[in-house]
C-alpha cells in the first residue's frame, strides 16, 4: 500500500508539473511575443541556476525565457584578492586552514588550496563551521583559520564558531571573513547598467533569514518584479509563472512563492547571531569591485578572532590575474551566459577551471557545462 500511495503521490506532482510547464511556455510566448525579444530573467541564487538547470527548465524554455545568473554564487563572487590572501595563509608554518569544500579548486592567481595541500599545507574540509573548533582545541601550539565565506545563510553559523570560541577562551583559531550581504549587491546591480532585465528568481535560502521584506526594494525603486522561490522542479516554474504574471499585468511587485519556508520578516534570531557577531562592512566583490555595506566583518568584540587582524602582514595581494580574459565576474552580474567566455569548455573545464565560475558546485558555468551541452 506505501508503494502504490508513493506512486500515485509522484505521478500527480508530475502531471502537475507538466501542465505548469507548459503554462509558463504559454505565457512566455505571449510576453516574448508583445516584447519583440526574449523574456530576460535573473536567477539571483547559484543553487537556482544549478537546478534550472539540471532540471532541464532552462533548456525547455530557451526560445521563450532567457536565464541569466545573478552574485548569488559565494564561491564566484569572492574576489581574487580574497583567495590570494586565503592562500597565502594556507602556506605559514603551523597553520590549519578549515573551508568548505568548494574552495579547494577555485584558481588564485598563482595556485589553489588544492595543490597548496599537495605540497604540504594543512587544509581541512568541513561540512559545518563549528568543525573547526575540533581541531583549534585538538592541537593548541597550532593556528586555526577557517575561512568564512558565504551570505547570510552561512553567517549565523560561523558567528556560532566565535561565540564558542570565546567561551571556550580557545587563542588559537580566527576567521578570515568574506561574508556578503545580498541585497545591497542587488541594488549595484541595478543602479549600474542592468535596465534589460524584466524579473528576478530571489535566493530562497537567503530570503529564509532576511525574509520578503529585505527584497522590496527591488519593485519599489527599480520597478522590477521578484518572486522568492524553492528549489524543486515545481518551485521553479511557481516562480516563473508568478514573474510572468507580474509582468503581463505590468505590475512591480516582491512576491513570496515559498511561504512555508520564508515569513515576511525573516528569521530574527538568526539575524541577532549576525548583529551581534558582525559589522556592515565595504568589501570587494568579483565583478562588481568595492560595494559599500555588502560584507560582515568580524564585530570588535570578537577582534582577537579576525585572521585579517591576527596575520595582516602575511596576507599578499593579487599580482596580475594569470587568466585575463576570464569572464566570470561577467557572468555572475547577468551580462554574459557561460558559453559567452572564450575559455568556456576549451581551455576551461571542470577539470581544468580557469575561474570560480566553472569550479564551484553553484557556479553558472559548471551547471552550464554538465547539463546544458558543455561537453
Amino acid at each position: 500500500m506505501k508503494t502504490e500511495y508513493f506512486q500515485a503521490k509522484t505521478s500527480i506532482g508530475e502531471n502537475i508539473t507538466r501542465k505548469l510547464l507548459a503554462r509558463v511556455l504559454a505565457m512566455g510566448e505571449k510576453e516574448a511575443a508583445r516584447k519583440g525579444r526574449r523574456i530576460k530573467i535573473m536567477e539571483v541564487c547559484g543553487t537556482h541556476t544549478v537546478s534550472f538547470s539540471r532540471s532541464g527548465i532552462a533548456s525547455l524554455l530557451e526560445d521563450v525565457i532567457e536565464l541569466r545568473s545573478g552574485p548569488g554564487c559565494p564561491i564566484c563572487v569572492t574576489h581574487q584578492q580574497d583567495l590570494d590572501r586565503m592562500l597565502s595563509l594556507a602556506r605559514l608554518k603551523d597553520v590549519i586552514i578549515v573551508t568548505f569544500g568548494d574552495l579547494l579548486r577555485v584558481p588564485g592567481s598563482l595556485t589553489t588550496l588544492e595543490r597548496e595541500k599537495a605540497s604540504g599545507a594543512e587544509v581541512y574540509i568541513c561540512y559545518s563551521p563549528l568543525e573547526a573548533l575540533e581541531p583549534a582545541v585538538r592541537f593548541p601550539q597550532k593556528e586555526v583559520v577557517l575561512l568564512g565565506v558565504g551570505f547570510e545563510t552561512t553567517a549565523p553559523a560561523i558567528g556560532t564558531v566565535l561565540r564558542e570560541a570565546a567561551k571556550q577562551k580557545l587563542t588559537n583559531i580566527s576567521i578570515y571573513s568574506t561574508l556578503k550581504i545580498v541585497p545591497p549587491a542587488l541594488e549595484a546591480l541595478f543602479t549600474g547598467c542592468h535596465t534589460e532585465l524584466d524579473a528576478l528568481i530571489l535566493p530562497g535560502h537567503v530570503s529564509t533569514v532576511l525574509g520578503r521584506k529585505a527584497f522590496a526594494f527591488i519593485a519599489e525603486r527599480f520597478g522590477l518584479p521578484a518572486v522568492i522561490a524553492g528549489f524543486e522542479p515545481l518551485d521553479l516554474l511557481v516562480g516563473l509563472f508568478h514573474a510572468l504574471q507580474c509582468l503581463h499585468e505590468d505590475k512591480a511587485n516582491v512576491y513570496n512563492a515559498y511561504t512555508h519556508v520564508v515569513k515576511e520578516e525573516g528569521n530574527r534570531l538568526a539575524m541577532d547571531i549576525i548583529n551581534n557577531c558582525f559589522v556592515r562592512d565595504e568589501v570587494l566583490w568579483r565583478g562588481f569591485g568595492a560595494i559599500p555595506g555588502s560584507g560582515l566583518s568580524i564585530a570588535p568584540p570578537f577582534a582577537s578572532f579576525d585572521a585579517s587582524k591576527k596575520f595582516g602582514v602575511a596576507l599578499q595581494d593579487t599580482p596580475a590575474e594569470a587568466y585575463q580574459g576570464c569572464r566570470c565576474g561577467e557572468i555572475i552580474t547577468g551580462k554574459l551566459a557561460p558559453p559567452d567566455c572564450p575559455f568556456f569548455g576549451k581551455n576551461c573545464s571542470p577539470l581544468t577551471p580557469i575561474g570560480p565560475c566553472m569550479v564551484s558546485s553553484e557556479g553558472a558555468c559548471g551547471a552550464y557545462f554538465q547539463y546544458r551541452g558543455g561537453y
